[in-house]
C-alpha cells in the first residue's frame, strides 16, 4: 500500500507539497492545541516566530550563500515598533499621555518618534516596510561594493551590536528593560487564555504562509539564480545579471520576515528588550539554521523550533549545560554534517543502497544461444 501511494505521489509532484502542508496545519490547528497546555502552547508559539526569522535566513544564507549574522537588527525594528503601539494604545485605554514606564521615568510629555505608532495602520505599515526599508539600503551599498563572505557576516553582526548598544542608553524606550507589561493586543486582552491562543493561531499560520512564500521563490527563476549566484558569481555576471539586485532581493524578503516575527513575538512573549535582539540572539537564530539544514526547505524551520525547544526543555534541568551543548552541537554538523540534520537521510539512505547485495546477472533471453551458434 505504501509503494503504491508513493507511485501515485510521484505521478502528481503538486500533490507532495500540499499533503505536506495539510499535516503541518492539521499538527499545529488540531493537535498542539489539543495536547499542549497553555504555557506549553504560547511556548510553541514563541518558537513558530523565531521559525519564520530562520525560514528567511534559510533563503538568504541556504540558498544565497549569505552569512546573515544580524538579523537581530530587522527582528528588533519589528518587535519594538509593536511594543510601542501596544504600549501607546494601553496608555489611551486609561487616559494617560504617556506609557506608565515614562511616567515612572519621569518623562511627560511622548516623543516625537513615538506618536505615529499610535495609529494601528501605521504600525502595521512600519512592520511591514522598515525592516525591508533599512535592508535594501544597507543591501545596496554592501552588494554593490561586492562586499561577501566573512566580510558582510562580520558587517552584519556589527550592526546587530550597534542597535543593542543604542536600544540600551534609550531612556525613551525603556532603556535595558526594554519594554513589556502590554495588557491588550489590538483590542484583545492578553490576559484571556483564549486570545493567547489566537496568537498561537496566528503565528502558526504566518509560519504556514512563509514556507509556501519560501517554496515558491526557490522553484522559480530567480531561486534558479540567486543558487547560481551563491556557486558561481562571476559566470552570472558574465551572462547579463547584476548578482548585486539578486543578492538584494534575498536580504530584503529576510529581513521582512524577520520583522513579522518579531512582531508576533512582542505580544506572545510579553516583553521586548536589547537582550533579544543583539548579537546572541542573531548567532542563535544561525545555529538554527545551521542544525536543522540550510539549504533544505523545512530544514531552518524544524531546526529553528527543535533547539529552542531543546535550550528551554534543558535549561529547566540543567541551566548551565545548554551553552556546552548548543556549541557541541554546532561543531558536530559544521565539521561532519555540513547539510545539517536533513541531509542525514540521504547520508542514510546512500549506506543503505550500497549494503544491499548486487542484483544477479540477468539471464539470456531464450533462443538467443541458437542464433549465435547459427552466426
Amino acid at each position: 500500500m505504501t509503494t503504491a501511494l508513493t507511485e501515485r505521489l510521484r505521478d502528481y509532484p503538486r500533490a507532495t507539497p500540499l499533503l505536506g502542508f495539510g499535516l503541518a496545519a492539521i499538527l499545529l490547528f488540531g493537535v498542539a492545541p489539543a495536547v499542549l497546555s497553555d504555557f506549553r502552547l504560547n511556548l510553541l508559539a514563541k518558537f513558530l516566530c523565531f521559525a519564520i526569522v530562520a525560514a528567511g535566513i534559510g533563503l538568504a544564507w541556504g540558498r544565497g550563500g549569505m552569512l546573515t549574522l544580524g538579523q537581530g537588527v530587522f527582528f528588533g525594528i519589528g518587535a519594538y515598533i509593536m511594543a510601542m503601539h501596544m504600549q501607546l494604545a494601553d496608555a489611551a485605554r486609561l487616559g494617560n499621555d504617556v506609557p506608565e514606564f515614562m511616567e515612572i521615568a519621569g518623562i511627560r510629555e511622548l516623543p516625537g518618534f513615538w506618536q505615529p505608532f499610535s495609529s494601528a495602520p501605521v504600525a502595521i505599515i512600519a512592520i511591514l516596510v522598515l525592516p525591508g526599508l533599512i535592508a535594501a539600503i544597507l543591501g545596496f551599498g554592501v552588494f554593490k561594493r561586492r562586499v561577501r563572505g566573512a566580510y558582510f557576516a562580520i558587517l552584519s553582526q556589527a550592526l546587530a551590536a550597534a542597535l543593542a548598544i543604542l536600544l540600551t542608553g534609550q531612556q525613551a524606550i525603556g532603556g535595558f528593560t526594554g519594554l513589556s507589561d502590554f495588557r491588550a493586543f489590538f483590542g484583545f486582552t492578553l490576559s484571556d487564555p483564549v486570545n493567547r491562543q489566537m496568537l498561537f493561531f496566528i503565528a502558526a499560520g504566518t509560519l504556514l504562509a512563509v514556507v509556501a512564500l519560501i517554496r515558491q521563490l526557490n522553484n522559480s527563476r530567480y531561486g534558479e539564480l540567486l543558487v547560481a549566484v551563491r556557486d558561481a558569481e562571476e559566470r552570472v555576471r558574465f551572462l547579463g545579471y547584476d548578482p548585486a539586485n539578486i543578492k538584494i532581493v534575498a536580504y530584503v524578503v529576510a529581513a521582512f520576515l524577520a520583522g513579522i516575527a518579531g512582531a508576533l513575538f512582542t505580544p506572545i512573549v510579553g516583553i521586548i528588550s536589547p537582550a533579544d535582539i543583539g548579537i546572541v540572539p542573531s548567532i542563535a537564530f544561525l545555529i538554527g539554521v545551521a542544525i536543522g539544514g540550510r539549504t533544505t526547505l523545512l530544514g531552518p524551520v524544524l531546526g529553528a523550533i527543535g533547539v529552542a525547544w531543546a535550550q528551554t526543555s534543558l535549561s529547566e534541568s540543567f541551566p548551565s549545560g545548554w551553552t556546552y551543548l548548543q556549541g557541541v552541537l554546532f561543531i558536530v554538523v559544521v565539521g561532519f554534517i555540513p547539510a545539517g540534520l536533513a541531509g542525514l537521510w540521504p547520508l542514510l539512505k546512500g549506506w543503505l543502497d550500497s549494503r544491499k547485495p548486487a542484483p544477479p546477472p540477468a539471464e539470456p533471453a531464450v533462443g538467443t544461444e541458437e542464433k549465435v551458434e547459427a552466426r
